[in-house]
């Protein structure tokens, strides 16, 4: 029969196990809790957070919708700028075809040039009819009304390296309707290429021009079929 001596130790020792069972649960519990969390909650700056230095997030395929991800270039020329541009050559043909037998060259050539660069053709081509053309004109009380219209830009460059600037190449369709004594007689219709150069401060002067195709030059409005 045990003593109580060895009853006190055997129930000591039961205790003393029971008491290791129940930290052992406990740290269990709380590795596993830990375990749970997910990487959200635990750190929630690593998701929500841009990356230093990205000023913009990822889209849904995983491509940078921000500055970033995509360059913008800078057109050569603005609204305004082709705006500019393209009036000045519809000028400078208009007045190049308009014009009556009263007309003396240098006063009707001098606001056309100002239009131009001052390039030696285009004074050579900014003149009046000559010779017997304009004796025939004289003697019939001739007239020439121009229009011009721009059709569609060839080429938009910026010259960069030689300093050259922002050119202009279009094609412009241009009609003279002339008339004899008040009467109108043909309308001559061509196209051209003209080629405008920004002189500064927004302004354009036209530096060639160029015939584009045999237009139908002296083709009456009024020729019957």
């Amino acid at each position: 029969m045990e003593s109580p001596a060895d009853n006190k130790r055997t129930a000591a020792l039961a205790l003393a196990i029971l008491g290791l069972l129940m930290i052992g649960a406990v740290v269990v519990l709380i590795l596993f809790d830990g375990a749970d969390e997910s990487p959200d909650t635990a750190n929630p700056s690593v998701t929500s957070a841009p990356a230093e230095g990205s000023s913009g997030s990822a889209s849904a395929d995983g491509k940078p919708s921000g500055s970033n991800g995509s360059h913008a270039v800078k057109p050569i020329l603005t609204e305004a700028d082709a705006a500019a541009a393209h009036q000045r050559m519809t000028d400078y043909m208009t007045g190049l075809n308009t014009y009556t037998y009263t007309d003396r060259n240098a006063p009707w050539a001098a606001p056309l040039l100002a239009l131009t660069t001052g390039d030696r053709q285009l004074k050579q081509d900014t003149a009046l009819p000559t010779g017997k053309e304009w004796a025939t004109c004289v003697a019939a009380q001739c007239a020439s009304r121009g229009t011009a219209t721009v059709v569609r830009d060839a080429m938009v460059a910026d010259d960069l390296v030689r300093g050259g600037g922002k050119t202009v190449s279009s094609l412009v369709e241009a009609k003279a309707t002339r008339s004899e004594a008040g009467k109108e007689t043909v309308t001559e219709s061509n196209s051209w290429l003209v080629t405008v150069r920004e002189s500064g401060g927004g302004t354009w002067q036209v530096s060639s021009v160029s015939l584009f195709g045999l237009g139908n030059v002296g083709a009456s409005d009024q020729a019957g079929g």
